[in-house]
């Protein structure tokens, strides 16, 4: 059954079980942040969903959106005195986008499905323990080049093998295209295996390359040239 969920169409992916700090400060998203706040938004919860190219998402451009998002909950807030809004939301549950009103409210409404997991055979419930241990090792190698002991942690050894592979990603720099793909994936065991390529192909490359990608949102606060 298609439920309504107001969108915030963002440059990233957003994975279930993961925290995001947002800098808020386009008029149409500080108003869903004050609804969100005010609950006008039922239990504080919206879509994410990643852009394919570019940074803005309008009226007549809607189709750059991604077909499958994230719901998010917000979780804290603290408005600034001009206006805008930090805040720090949590992914929840993946979402098919079915449709895009962007006349309901002053921000984008989609009309969505959940993306529950798909029931895995007997053959690949037997593999997940070792897809897990193998995502584990992955995950600690790129861990080990990428950042000092104290800035990560792996997830607790009672994680679900559902969730693991989105935990795992979510402290690693990926690339939107990786991002996306792991949140699309719908098998547990199929996700296990594509988040263990990913960090060892990531983990090669940081080896190589001796250096960590920074986050466009480091450099949020330099000056502009125009």
């Amino acid at each position: 059954m298609a439920e309504t969920l107001p969108l915030f169409p963002l440059g990233t992916v957003l994975l279930p079980g993961a925290s995001l700090p947002l800098h808020v400060f386009e008029p149409r998203y500080r108003q869903l942040t004050v609804d969100l706040m005010t609950e006008v938004v039922p239990d504080r919860r919206f879509g994410v969903v990643a852009i394919r190219q570019g940074w803005e998402v309008g009226a007549d451009n809607v189709e750059s959106l991604h077909g499958i998002g994230c719901s998010a909950t917000l979780r804290e807030a603290r408005r600034l005195p001009d206006g805008r809004f930090d805040i720090v939301v949590t992914g929840e549950r993946r979402f098919r986008l079915l449709d895009v009103d962007d006349t309901a409210a002053p921000y984008l409404v989609g009309s969505v499905e959940w993306l529950p997991d798909t029931a895995p055979t007997p053959e690949i419930t037997e593999a997940v323990p070792a897809l897990a241990e193998a995502a584990r090792a992955a995950h600690r190698r790129y861990c080990a080049i990428a950042w000092s002991r104290e800035d990560w942690q792996e997830p607790p050894p009672e994680t679900e093998p559902g969730d693991l592979a989105h935990l795992l990603a979510a402290d690693c720099l990926l690339s939107t295209e990786d991002r996306q793909h792991l949140l699309e994936q719908t098998c547990p065991a199929l996700r296990l295996r594509l988040i263990r390529r990913v960090l060892l192909r990531e983990a090669g490359l940081l080896r190589l390359l001796r250096a960590v990608p920074a986050p466009l949102s480091d450099f949020a606060d330099l000056p502009s040239r125009n």
